[in-house]
This record gives C-alpha cells, structure tokens and sequence, in this order.
C-alpha cells in the first residue's frame, strides 16, 4: 500500500495518464518502423533468404529430395561416388546420396536448435526480470548461481550431463536450453536495470500494481531488444553446439542424416581423398551459422536506432 505522503502527492499532482489508444498506435507504429527498416536491410534480408532455404529443406526436404537420405541395401554398390549428375554431393561410405542427406539434414539440427534456444530465452529472460526487478537477496543469490554456471565451458557442461542422461534430442534441448539460460539472464538483467528506475515503473508501483505485473506487462515489452537479439545469437551457438556434441556422439544418433552425424561417420577417409561426404554438411553448417550471424546483425542495427 501506498505510504501517506504518497497518496497525498498524488492526490495534489496526480500522474499524467496516456488513453491506451494513442499508446498503442505509437506501439504499431514503432513496429511497423522496424519492420521497414529490416525490409530495406540487405544484410537481414541476406540472412532470412539463406535461413529461409534451410527452413524449406527442413519442412519438405523429404519430398523434393531425389534419393532416400537413410539410403537401402542396395546402395552400397554405389559408395565413395564423386560428385556427378546422378548424385550431386557423391556418396558416402554407405553408398547413400550425400545431397539428399544435406537437404533432409536440415531438420533435425533446426528443431533441435530452436527447441532449445527457446527454451534457454524463456529460462533467462524469467531469471533476468527477476533479480534485475528485486535486486537484494534474490539477486545476490540466483546470480551467484548463474555465475557458477558461467564458469563452466559450455560443451564440458553439456557432454558432462547427456554422459549423465544419455543422448537423445529431448535430452539434447533440455541441456542446450539450460546452459543458455544463465546467459541470457545476464544480458536481460542489465535491460532490467536500467528500466526499473524510469518514471513508468515508479508510476506503476504507486498504483500499488503487483511485482508481477509490473515485470511482464511494464518493464518485459520495453526489453524485448536484447532479448530478441540474444535469441538470434544463440540460436546460432546452438547449432555448432548440437554439431559438436554429436560428432562426440553425445547428440543425435544414427541413422538420422543428422550434419555433425555425417561429419563423424565420414572423416576418417578425409586422407584417402574422399572430401565430399565430410565437406558438404560442414558447409551446411556454416552457411546455416552465418545467415543467423547475418539475420542478428540486421536487428541489432534496427533496435539501435
């Protein structure tokens, strides 16, 4: 509740009020803005295009591709080809198309990326809003924890845990997710602090809203910026993350023409002179990574103007 002198301020000066309309058209205005602005972005626009590609391949690879990415009996016949017209990337140790492998490959590391990027920006963002909201004990507390995790390299932490759990994809998201989270919660703390002193939120206390409210319906719209920005950086961590992990074999598992998989099975005949089944998903890889790369620089330009 509000102290006495308080109420008789606002009483004698009460606050300004915005009509919730005009508030809201300035937002839709601010996001149309941003959305020009990344539409006349070369670099974003770069970015989604490559992004988009992969996402096509994700969803409907299985059926453009020409051959069965998980290959048949047969196929061993056709093995350690080179590229040709009949198969585009060569063929692997197993006589399976290697650019059917690629194109299909692309679902499994996306998913499982997006999954577990989500799931850390969630994580953080909570942490984040509320030690940066609290301050004191609770933020003494859970950032000491966070710090704890910090210290700790990320693949370590995470081979020590799917080591711990097995490897599968849930398992995979859940780890990744959670490594992420103490990350993000340092990024979206610092927002935090910077909000939680300006007049809206001193407005909001005086209203005797709650803590909640205050933290999700005032101060979580106003730090959206870095939050979405740290969602598109980690996304692309993710993906070396869960490429690394399964080249240790703590990822996802055979037959899934999975790109870290492929890289595993194949790069032990890198000296016999057979590139082609190892080079293509490093490539898809890195191609996927830097259009992500690209994509975060276009909205880091946006929110800084």
């Amino acid at each position: 509740m509000s102290r006495p002198e308080e109420q008789v301020v606002l009483a004698e000066h009460p606050l300004p009020e915005t009509p919730r309309g005009e508030g809201d058209e300035e937002a839709r205005v601010a996001r149309r803005e941003r959305l020009r602005l990344l539409s006349r972005s070369k670099t974003f626009l770069a970015g989604a295009l490559v992004f988009g590609v992969f996402v096509f391949c994700a969803i409907f690879g299985e059926a453009v591709v020409p051959y069965d990415p998980l290959g048949s009996p047969t196929d061993i016949l056709n093995k350690l080809e080179a590229p040709s017209s009949s198969h585009y990337f060569g063929t692997d140790q197993l006589g399976r198309d290697v650019f059917s492998r690629v194109v299909v490959g692309a679902r499994d590391i996306l998913v499982v990326a997006l999954a577990a990027t989500l799931l850390g920006t969630v994580l953080g963002a909570a942490i984040g809003l509320v030690t940066g909201y609290f301050r004191g004990l609770v933020d003494d507390v859970l950032m000491r924890i966070v710090d704890a995790f910090l210290a700790i390299p990320l693949v370590i932490l995470a081979t020590v845990a799917l080591v711990a759990l097995g490897p599968s994809k849930v398992t995979l998201v859940v780890v990744i997710g959670i490594v992420f989270a103490p990350i993000i919660a340092r990024t979206v703390r610092a927002a935090v602090l910077s909000e939680r002193e300006l007049e809206y939120v001193q407005a909001a206390r005086l209203r005797n809203e709650h803590a909640p409210y205050i933290m999700f319906a005032e101060i979580l719209p106003n730090v959206t910026a870095p939050i979405v920005v740290e969602f598109t950086v980690r996304l692309g961590y993710a993906i070396f993350a869960i490429a690394t992990l399964t080249f240790l074999g703590f990822g996802v598992q055979p037959p899934s023409p999975d790109w870290g998989l492929q890289i595993k099975e194949n790069y032990v005949i890198l000296n016999g002179g057979y590139w082609w089944p190892t080079l293509f998903p490093a490539l898809a890889i890195a191609a996927l990574v830097i259009s992500i790369n690209l994509i975060t620089d276009g909205i880091s330009r946006v929110f800084e103007r």
